[in-house]
């Protein structure tokens, strides 16, 4: 008897015991929503529920960004230069004529209620953090204080839609290089030395402003991503789970057309008949040095096409641009990052709200795919070429109204190759052998070409039957130059034959060259040099063709231009650099912030997979700009394997121990291990903030 009740009392005290660590548990531990810093800067939150994980991660943008967000935000506004002054004023006049401010706030009433939460918990973590650390914001970014959700819906659409999509220079028409480029792999279990899918992401963007990307991790009740997104958005953009992952490259997507219109009185004809344009009176405001605001008109016109521009001949030009009907794409991103499968992750990607960008997808299961996403018009007539041109805006014919549906979409999954590719080429060229037909499309969805990089990369892939996660990594960082491949060996034949002495120097220095752009490459700046005083494609013998697109073009279709070309670059070199055969860090430099180191790595246009974007500078030599920014190797073994770079760090404010930490990693061609279990962050642990919510 005695033995029973005491037996009793120990499981009355178990339980009692039980009750109330269980009650502890669900009174303090659930409400606590934390942000774990590891020693890169990168925020690991651990929130409650996913209120907690948005409202977290506007804290910590505004911790690693702070400066640059609100200046992001007072942009999407259009009203920077009311801010800061006339420096501003083209970007300005661009959004209000646009239309963003009002169509944000338009955006935000369409929000889901739960979606609406999440968008006002990330605006609360901005405020809040600038509530307690005013003293570590820039006076003069201050004043676009308090953030409200509209402003980052607005800082959404000024770059998705206003940058990416379309943007000034390419209306212009003075955009003469893209810097907006990527590279993406997705590796099948077939093809991978470990029996593992494997993804690549590999982004190229400018290294300031709103092309900034940053680092984060995710971690709320039903979803666990990492990943990074650009500066001001409120989730992650590139990113994986426990189950997949996602990366995208810009495509060959048309998202956006000019019509030119016939103007009579005050309005334009369409389909034989005077329409009036919808006028909307702005103003603008600018700030003065001396501290007061100047005031002007402007006066925004509108077609049935879109708002209108003023061309510098005196005519005029309505855009019309794919998505601004469709608010969706925060949410459908989440609903990308909560997937647990692929029928999961495309039930999400089908509802289209994303306007551009190829989807490389790679999963646990062993399942890959790459989507030629985006909004595609439906158009009555008119190829890719076509419709990259002015569009006649006097007629219907011309006009779309609707986009087509995900189906119609070029679409490759688990092609029998057991590797994808994108490096901004078309989709027709994602695998080979071919999956995608380019014929069973219509002419407009994408144009037909694979430039160097994209060459570069099939190769690399198609010529290792087995590829280590060691491998894949290391073919990121090849800075084989495949132009060179492709043209060394006539180059220097016909200068041999046909070139005077220093051509004959010129062409032993190529001879000796590695093909590499390494810092120690000794020809690269001289193949280089010679590109400038060429004419592409013009200078090919063959032209680029569909039925052998990794062996073409090639040939030299004038020797002894070439040749000439060839000597003018050498002789320019002598007289800069007083050698031939100058290494290429010593011209090509890596620069951020106070930083400056040998560079590797060069231009896409010369077929090299890694690359790196470089300026002129007034003494000779080249400084990075831009191109590879974030970059992720995932394998999806069991635990997940992953490593990273943010090239330039993971943070901007001017104290920050991570304005510039990653670039010495980026010179020497080194990824991060990612650390994503509390273990492991705890291990590499800098800062913790908790949030009693």
């Amino acid at each position: 008897m005695q033995g029973r009740l005491w037996r009793f009392r120990l499981a009355f005290l178990a339980l009692i015991f039980v009750l109330l660590v269980g009650g502890y548990g669900r009174a303090i531990l659930p409400t606590a929503t934390e942000i774990l810093w590891d020693t890169y800067g990168v925020p690991h939150i651990f929130a409650k529920d996913a209120r907690g994980a948005f409202q977290a991660f506007g804290w910590a943008q505004m911790q690693s960004h702070g400066d640059l967000l609100l200046r992001l935000y007072g942009q999407a506004r259009g009203r920077a230069a009311e801010y800061w002054g006339e420096d501003y004023l083209a970007s300005d006049r661009w959004v209000l004529t646009m239309g963003v401010p009002d169509r944000a706030r338009r955006w935000y009433q369409l929000q889901s209620p739960t979606f609406q939460g999440y968008l006002d918990a990330f605006a609360a973590g901005i405020n809040t953090y600038a509530q307690e650390h005013g003293d570590l914001i820039d006076d003069d970014v201050e004043v676009v204080l308090p953030v409200k959700s509209e402003d980052v819906l607005a800082h959404l659409q000024r770059v998705l839609y206003f940058t990416f999509v379309v943007n000034p220079a390419r209306v212009s028409g003075v955009e003469t290089r893209s810097l907006a480029g990527s590279n993406a792999w997705a590796i099948a279990p077939s093809r991978s030395a470990n029996g593992h899918a494997m993804l690549l992401a590999n982004p190229h963007l400018l290294w300031s402003d709103r092309f900034l990307w940053y680092e984060a991790q995710l971690q709320a009740p039903g979803v666990n991503i990492y990943g990074a997104t650009l500066v001001g958005f409120p989730g992650l953009a590139i990113a994986f789970n426990n189950n997949l992952g996602w990366t995208y490259t810009v495509n060959t997507h048309d998202g956006w057309d000019a019509y030119e219109l016939q103007l009579q009185d005050d309005g334009y004809l369409f389909d034989g008949k005077m329409q009036a344009f919808e006028t909307e009176n702005l103003t603008l405001r600018v700030k003065q040095p001396d501290g007061s605001v100047r005031s002007q008109p402007l006066v925004v016109r509108r077609s049935i096409h879109g708002p209108v521009i003023s061309k510098p001949n005196g005519k005029s030009v309505a855009l019309r641009v794919v998505g601004l009907d469709q608010p969706g794409v925060l949410e459908q991103w989440w609903d990308m990052a909560r997937a647990k499968n692929l029928a999961q992750f495309e039930a999400a990607l089908q509802r289209l709200q994303l306007p551009m960008f190829t989807v490389m997808y790679a999963d646990r299961k062993g399942h890959i795919m790459h989507l030629f996403n985006g909004q595609v018009p439906i158009r009555r007539e008119g190829d890719y070429k076509y419709w990259s041109g002015v569009i006649p805006g006097d007629t219907s014919n011309t006009l779309w109204t609707k986009y087509h549906p995900y189906q119609d979409l070029p679409r490759v999954v688990d092609p029998a190759s057991g590797w994808l590719q994108n490096a901004n080429d078309p989709p027709w060229t994602t695998t080979f052998p071919q999956a995608l037909d380019p014929a069973k499309f219509p002419a407009y969805m994408a144009p037909q070409f694979m430039h160097f990089r994209a060459q570069r990369s099939a190769r690399m892939l198609n010529e290792d039957p087995q590829i280590s996660f060691e491998e894949m990594v290391q073919y990121k960082h090849s800075t084989r130059m495949e132009l060179g491949d492709r043209l060394i060996a006539d180059l220097i034949a016909v200068a041999r034959q046909y070139g005077n002495e220093l051509a004959r120097q010129a062409a032993d220095v190529l001879e000796a060259w590695d093909r590499q752009t390494e810092a120690d490459s000794k020809g690269a700046v001289l193949f280089a040099a010679w590109t400038q005083e060429v004419k592409f494609p013009e200078v090919f013998a063959t032209p680029w063709q569909a039925d052998s697109p990794l062996t073409t073009p090639h040939g030299l279709a004038n020797p002894q231009n070439a040749v000439k070309a060839l000597e003018t670059a050498a002789s320019k070199l002598e007289q800069t650099y007083g050698a031939l055969n100058v290494r290429w860090g010593d011209v090509f430099q890596l620069e951020y912030r106070n930083q400056k180191l040998p560079g590797n790595g060069g231009f896409d246009d010369l077929g090299v997979f890694r690359t790196v974007w470089f300026a002129p500078q007034k003494d000779g030599s080249f400084t990075s700009i831009g191109g590879d920014s974030y970059v992720a190797a995932i394998e999806f073994s069991n635990p997940i394997r992953a490593m990273t770079l943010n090239s330039y760090g993971n943070s901007t404010q001017p104290n920050s121990r991570h304005n510039g930490d990653q670039l010495s990693l980026f010179a020497q061609k080194q990824l991060r291990p990612v650390w994503r279990s509390r273990q492991e962050i705890q291990a590499h642990l800098e800062e913790r903030k908790i949030f009693r919510i």
